[in-house]
């Protein structure tokens, strides 16, 4: 799972980008709001952690702006700002959690694991424990498919995709039907992937 981590501190930033390798995710980082954007809208990340105080565009709007191309992906902001308004202001803008600095290693990670699975356990209603695509066999519950004895890692915007695909096999679905189905999908799996 990609993890797009957005904050201006290089220290922290560094130490959340170790926390979330050491968990067997990709980090992808960014040092202000703008970039962060930029980085979601070509990377299409699993989860996103956002700091509030940034240059050019704090987290608010960064996170505002994700909510309008995606109104699942998980959120959680990692700010210093610790007063009750920020936090229901953030909350309100459609974050899943909010994480007040400074934090402790094993709150990020459990605070990750709390969202991921809430969305996991979302995402699986209605999706089918495997199914099979021509040579590809697609296990949501594991965030895999595998292929020619192979496995490959898969996000759950994939799995939302290739279930959507599966369920509508022989007909022809356009970018905006697959917007429509209320996933907020900005692009397809990558290819190299599958």
């Amino acid at each position: 799972m990609k993890v797009l981590i957005a904050e201006d501190d290089s220290y922290t930033r560094d130490g959340l980008v170790s926390i979330v390798e050491g968990e067997g995710y990709t980090a992808l980082s960014a040092s202000n709001g703008k970039e962060a954007l930029r980085i979601f809208k070509a990377e299409s990340p699993d989860i996103v952690c956002l700091d509030i105080m940034m240059p050019g565009m704090n987290g608010y709007d960064v996170c505002r702006e994700i909510r309008q191309r995606d109104a699942r992906v998980p959120i959680i902001f990692i700010s210093a700002k610790s007063e009750e308004i920020d936090k229901v202001l953030g909350l309100e803008l459609g974050a899943d959690d909010f994480i007040v600095k400074p934090f402790g290693v094993k709150e990020v990670v459990a605070r990750i694991r709390a969202v991921t699975r809430r969305y996991n356990l979302s995402l699986e209603e209605g999706v089918l424990s495997s199914f099979q695509m021509e040579d590809l066999t697609v296990v949501p519950s594991e965030l895999r498919a595998y292929r020619a004895g192979g496995s490959i890692d898969i996000s759950p915007r994939d799995v939302k995709i290739l279930s959507l695909f599966y369920r509508n096999r022989g007909k022809v679905l356009d970018r905006d039907a697959i917007f429509d189905a209320g996933w907020g999908v900005s692009h397809l799996p990558n290819s190299r992937s599958l």
